[in-house]
């Protein structure tokens, strides 16, 4: 339990019943600040802390996964402060894996427990964490994202779209490339890609 009496219950009834899928990926004004109301507290004893707050069963680590990766990029959306967790997130769910906690979380929320692998600058944590999903959840829609992730990392090294946040400047390329559409561009390029494979 972190000091101000938040529970994993809550954030994981919050984010899988309250929330739920069909609004895990929305951006929104309005949903973001209900996490920021509601756990920004939890997040800051956290960050002060140094440690994740739940690790003793599957839930826990998932709720802690939750908090530290997903609930820092809703409750920071645009500031550097969005990534400040993501390397204690990266070590949590590693922890959980190393143990087999996700055999025990159902789908669709088990890939919240390989999104911090995702959200890495590079390319090594890119190939693990589309690995485990892989292996965890073949055919899960989530592994174009992911594949998505990585090719962006594959690039350049670095996701563009943080640049602002991160006070980094942005190069020609990374320009070019976010005028074209950015992710939703690498998106549509790899799917054209798995079509003409298909074909």
């Amino acid at each position: 339990m972190t000091k101000n009496d938040i529970t994993y219950e809550d954030v994981l009834h919050f984010w899988i019943d309250d929330v739920g899928p069909t609004d895990w990926y929305t951006a929104s004004d309005e949903l973001d600040a209900r996490i920021t109301k509601r756990f920004l507290p939890a997040w800051e004893a956290v960050r002060q802390a140094g440690s994740a707050p739940w690790t003793d069963t599957p839930e826990q680590m998932l709720a802690s996964a939750i908090l530290l990766d997903q609930f820092s990029r809703n409750m920071h959306r645009g500031r550097a402060e969005a990534f400040l967790l993501d390397p204690l997130a990266r070590d949590t769910v590693r922890t959980a894996l190393a143990r087999g906690d996700d055999a025990a979380i159902p789908a669709p929320q088990k890939q919240f427990l390989f999104l911090p692998f995702t959200h890495a600058e590079d390319m090594a944590t890119q190939d693990e964490g589309l690995a485990h999903l892989e292996r965890a959840m073949p055919g899960s829609p989530t592994l174009e994202h992911l594949r998505a992730h990585r090719e962006i990392i594959r690039r350049f090294g670095r996701f563009p779209f943080r640049n602002a946040a991160l006070g980094r400047d942005t190069t020609a390329e990374e320009q070019r490339f976010m005028d074209r559409g950015g992710y939703g561009e690498i998106l549509r390029e790899l799917r054209a890609a798995q079509d003409e494979g298909a074909a």
